[in-house]
C-alpha cells in the first residue's frame, strides 16, 4: 500500500476512511466475485494509486510508478487497472455515496427535506475508434478532427456539496434518459431540485411514485395561466409559450396572484427516453403547483421565474421560501466546476469505454473526500463551505505529514452578486483549427516539401 494513502486517509473523516480502509476494497471485490492473487499489484493497491492519480491531477500512469518505492512497470499497472472489474470501482462508489445520504442530518435540511441538486454536464476524451462509436461527437467536425464526448448527470447534496451518484450517457441522449437512476435510493419526502430540462410530466411523476418531491423550473414550451377559475385547452389546440395560448392544465385552486395548484394530464405520446412499459406505470394525473417570481438582483438575466413544484401547501412551504431555494440551484454550476476543472475531470485520459467508465467512478470517488475536507475547513475557521478553494483542499490532502491543520486550507472571499464578462485574457497559440484527418495534412506538407 502506498504510504501516500496512509496520510490522507488519516486525513478523512472517520467514516469515509473506513468506507475506502484495504478491508473495504477487498470486501467489494469479493461481493463482485473478483478473485486475485496476492501479488504487488493486487486490487488495494491498484485502488490507491488510481486515486493518487486523480489526487495529482489526474496525471499519467507513468507518474503513479513514482508514488512509492515500487519495482513495476506502468504497462504493468495499466494491466492491473484493466483486470480490476468496472463493478468493483462501482461498488466503491455507492459505498462513500451511502455514507454521504446517510450522513445528510436535520441540520442540513431545508423546511425538513434532503434536498438534492441534480444536472447535467459533459467530458471530453481520446479521439479512439472504440470511444467514437461508444459516445460519440459533436457534429459539424470532420471525421478524424474531434474528440469523443459523453454526457453525465450528477446529483449533489445541497447543503454539504457532497456527490451521491454520477451516471455517464453517449452524447446524443437526453439526460432525462439517467434521471430516473440517478434519483435511486433516494428516501420519501427528499427533493430534488433542477433546471427547466427537468421539468417534465414523466419525470414529476417518477419522483412522486417514489414518493419524492421535485422544484423545478417551468419549461419553456409550458404555458401557465394564472387566471382563477380558467378552463383547460382542448387536446387538440396546441400549447406554445406565448399568453395567448391556454393551458392545457386543469386549475384546482389558487394560492395568490401567481400561485396555484393545478392538475397535468398525462400526455399520449410517450417520452423518447422511456420505455412503454414504464411509461403505463405512471398515473394518469398529477397535482402541481405553479408559481411565478420577479427577480430583482442586478446583473441577473432572468426577470421573471415561473417554478413548478409537488410542495403543494403554501403554509408550509410559502412562494418566497421557494424562490429563496430555486436561486440556491445555482450552486450545482460551482459544483460541477469544482469537479471539472478544480480537480480536472473535463478531459478523461483512458482510450477504452471499460477504462474511461472506470475513471468517472475513480473521480466521484475522490470528490467527496476532498469535499469532505473543504467542510472540516469551513466548519474550523467558521465559513461557510462554499468559500473554501477545493484546488487548496486537494494540495492540502495530498501534502507533506505533519501539516495536519485545517485552518492553513485557503478562504476565498465573498463574491456574492459579482458579475464578470466572459472573456480570455491570454491569448491562444495562432495556430489554425484542425479541419481535415492528420493523414491529410501529412501528405499536403509532404507535397509542399516535393514541390519546393
Amino acid at each position: 500500500m502506498p504510504l501516500r494513502i496512509v496520510t490522507i486517509l488519516g486525513r478523512l473523516p472517520q467514516d469515509l476512511a473506513a468506507e475506502l480502509s484495504p478491508e473495504a476494497i477487498e470486501r467489494a471485490c469479493r461481493q463482485e466475485r473478483y478473485s486475485w492473487r496476492d501479488r504487488l499489484l493486487n486490487p488495494v493497491t491498484t485502488v490507491y494509486l488510481f486515486i493518487l492519480q486523480v489526487l495529482h491531477g489526474n496525471t499519467a500512469c507513468s507518474h503513479a510508478v513514482h508514488f512509492g518505492r515500487w519495482n513495476f512497470t506502468d504497462s504493468a499497472y495499466r494491466a492491473a487497472r484493466k483486470r480490476l472489474p468496472l463493478a468493483v470501482f462501482r461498488r466503491l462508489v455507492a459505498q462513500v455515496a451511502e455514507r454521504v445520504r446517510a450522513a445528510s442530518t436535520a441540520d442540513s435540511t431545508w423546511h425538513g427535506h434532503r434536498v438534492w441538486l441534480i444536472d447535467g454536464s459533459s467530458f471530453s476524451m481520446p479521439d479512439t475508434p472504440e470511444l467514437q462509436a461508444a459516445f460519440g461527437q459533436p457534429g459539424g467536425q470532420t471525421e478524424g478532427c474531434g474528440f469523443p464526448v459523453a454526457k453525465f448527470l450528477a446529483l449533489f447534496d445541497l447543503a454539504t456539496g457532497m456527490l451521491l451518484r454520477v451516471e455517464p450517457a453517449p452524447l446524443r441522449s437526453h439526460e432525462m434518459s439517467r434521471s430516473a437512476v440517478a434519483t435511486t435510493g433516494l428516501l420519501p419526502g427528499d427533493v430534488v431540485l433542477g433546471d427547466r430540462g427537468f421539468c417534465s410530466y414523466a419525470h414529476i411523476a417518477i419522483l412522486l411514485n417514489r414518493k419524492l418531491h421535485g422544484v423545478f423550473r417551468a419549461h419553456r414550451r409550458r404555458a401557465v395561466d394564472f387566471t382563477s377559475g380558467r378552463q383547460p385547452a382542448a387536446r387538440g389546440e396546441k400549447g406554445h409559450r406565448e399568453a395567448t395560448i391556454r393551458p392545457h392544465s386543469r386549475w384546482v385552486r389558487s394560492r395568490g396572484d401567481s400561485d396555484h395548484v393545478v392538475i397535468w394530464s398525462r400526455p399520449k405520446i410517450k417520452p423518447r427516453w422511456m420505455s412503454e412499459s414504464e411509461y403505463d406505470l405512471l398515473p394518469g394525473e398529477i397535482a402541481v403547483r405553479e408559481l411565478r417570481y420577479r427577480v430583482h438582483t442586478p446583473g441577473y438575466r432572468v426577470g421573471e421565474v415561473t417554478l413548478v413544484t409537488t410542495l403543494l401547501d403554501d403554509s408550509i412551504d410559502p412562494a418566497g421560501a421557494l424562490a429563496d431555494l430555486y436561486f440556491r440551484r445555482w450552486q450545482v454550476e460551482v459544483y460541477l466546476r469544482d469537479l471539472k476543472i478544480a480537480m480536472k475531470m473535463d478531459v478523461l485520459k483512458c482510450k477504452t469505454e471499460d477504462g474511461v467508465l472506470k475513471e468517472l467512478a475513480v473521480f466521484a470517488l475522490v470528490y467527496n473526500p476532498v469535499r469532505s475536507v473543504a467542510i472540516g475547513a469551513a466548519k474550523a475557521r467558521a465559513e461557510a463551505a462554499s468559500r473554501v478553494s477545493v484546488t487548496d483542499a486537494v494540495r492540502w490532502l495530498v501534502g507533506a505529514e505533519g501539516d495536519e491543520d485545517l485552518s492553513v486550507i485557503l478562504v476565498l472571499p465573498t463574491r456574492e452578486g459579482r458579475v464578470e464578462p466572459r472573456v480570455r485574457k491570454r491569448r491562444p497559440k495562432q495556430y489554425p483549427l484542425m479541419k481535415k484527418r492528420r493523414s491529410v495534412l501529412r501528405k499536403e506538407l509532404a507535397d509542399k516539401e516535393v514541390a519546393a
